[in-house]
């Protein structure tokens, strides 16, 4: 007798049951909603990378994590996020694109992660980015935040903020007061709202950033959004900080104008962002009393991000939400408020000699913008009815013998009960 394999996934992967899925495919399709209505066009970009290319920055935390291999004499890295695959393309169709370049992609991305709970290694990313050639007005930065709003909103998400920084007045900042390792400060800093100042503070000293004290004197910054641009500009006097916080405030001011409230934006000047190619305005978005769940999605500017593939200088800005966590974070805690419709509008329950006569009205009706599914299996009616009320399916058409040589149906309201027999004509009228 042939072994049988135990049925089972790798950790770090995550397969949801067909009702979940449904839910993940209906925020999808709100995401890609919002994407199209602002003028992003759709990328999808290979999902195995030359190593070479991907990796041609080389080194860091993230090369740690890529999933590598060889096939034949290639080899071959899967891509771990989405924005360095958009910088390989837009250098290698460069003469083919118009400026600046607007797009969006979904898509999944792959990382060697440590397990742990909330952490996947397979994970959807929905990304949109806005790439310019030599200059990209710092305004987009506004823009980018808007269509995330919008998704956000429609989502129904409890309520959430942006927290936004610009990388200029940390680097600058931390030139003034003389830090040697700014990467390591901001990747110590970048702790602070998981395990607060002390243990920031200890393990700056623990990293031989003496400077503590001064580093955490612009976490403690607080007030207003105004009056934390305004505790920022007396902070330091260079003319790259000044600049910083000029930028800052513009983005600001672009948000609210396109409307996005007050009390959801937040200038924080300790949001740095892990990743390394970030130079500018940067994003990290929490949703309020929920903060351990963790950023819902983030991103920020990056100026020299394409300059390992090519000479032209292409700046971007850019957003992603990790889908996959943020669901299965939102049903986790109970945080799920969008639902879907039923799977079909109508369910055709058969019986012997009837099967043919339902595969026919189902496809009249599916011609008529039904959704429809068909019960051909055997078995008890009783049976049969409790299976499409699970689904929520809320009509059913019962076609038995006397139906079909009537040339009527029996149509039965799900909610109420109510059944009755009609002409097959009426029957498609009431549906549609």
């Amino acid at each position: 007798m042939e072994a049988i394999t135990k049925p089972t996934i790798l950790s770090g992967v995550l397969e949801l049951s067909p009702e979940d899925q449904r839910l993940f495919e209906k925020m999808l399709e709100v995401i890609r909603k919002h994407f199209t209505r602002h003028a992003y066009y759709p990328l999808d970009t290979t999902v195995m990378e030359k190593s070479e290319v991907l990796l041609a920055k080389g080194g860091g935390e993230t090369e740690k994590q890529i999933y590598r291999f060889e096939k034949g004499s290639n080899d071959i890295s899967l891509r771990f996020d989405l924005t360095v695959p958009l910088a390989r393309y837009v250098a290698q169709h460069f003469s083919e694109l118009e400026f600046p370049f607007n797009r969006y992609q979904i898509g999944k991305v792959y990382r060697g992660e440590r397990k742990q709970k909330g952490r996947y290694r397979e994970f959807y990313q929905c990304d949109v980015d806005i790439i310019g050639h030599n200059t990209l007005h710092v305004l987009n930065d506004a823009q980018i935040p808007k269509v995330m709003d919008e998704i956000f909103q429609e989502l129904r998400l409890p309520h959430y903020a942006f927290f936004i920084n610009n990388r200029v007045i940390l680097n600058a900042y931390l030139e003034k007061i003389g830090v040697t390792d700014p990467v390591e400060t901001l990747r110590i800093l970048d702790k602070l709202m998981k395990i607060g100042e002390e243990k920031v503070k200890e393990e700056l000293l623990l990293a031989g950033i003496t400077q503590a004290e001064e580093v955490l004197a612009i976490a403690r910054i607080t007030g207003t959004n105004t009056e934390r641009l305004d505790a920022l500009t007396c902070l330091c006097d260079s003319d790259r900080y000044k600049q910083g916080v000029k930028d800052l405030q513009t983005v600001y001011e672009g948000m609210l104008a396109l409307d996005i409230p007050e009390d959801r934006i937040v200038i924080d000047p300790t949001i740095t962002r892990g990743l390394d190619y970030y130079t500018g305005t940067v994003y990290e978005t929490f949703i309020t009393d929920h903060e351990e769940i963790g950023s819902i999605c983030s991103g920020g500017r990056y100026d020299n991000l394409s300059s390992h593939y090519t000479k032209q200088e292409l700046p971007g800005v850019g957003m992603s939400i990790g889908l996959t966590r943020l669901f299965t974070k939102l049903r986790e805690d109970g945080l799920m408020e969008i639902e879907t419709d039923p799977v079909a509008d109508v369910a055709i329950v058969t019986f012997p000699g009837t099967e043919i006569h339902a595969l026919r009205l189902a496809n009249q009706l599916r011609e008529a913008g039904c959704a429809v599914m068909v019960q051909l299996e055997k078995g008890k009616i009783g049976k049969k009815m409790q299976t499409i009320d699970k689904r929520g399916i809320p009509h059913v058409i019962l076609l038995g013998e006397d139906e079909v040589k009537n040339g009527t149906a029996t149509l039965r309201d799900m909610h109420t009960g109510e059944q009755v027999t009609k002409k097959l004509d009426e029957v498609i009228a009431d549906l549609v």
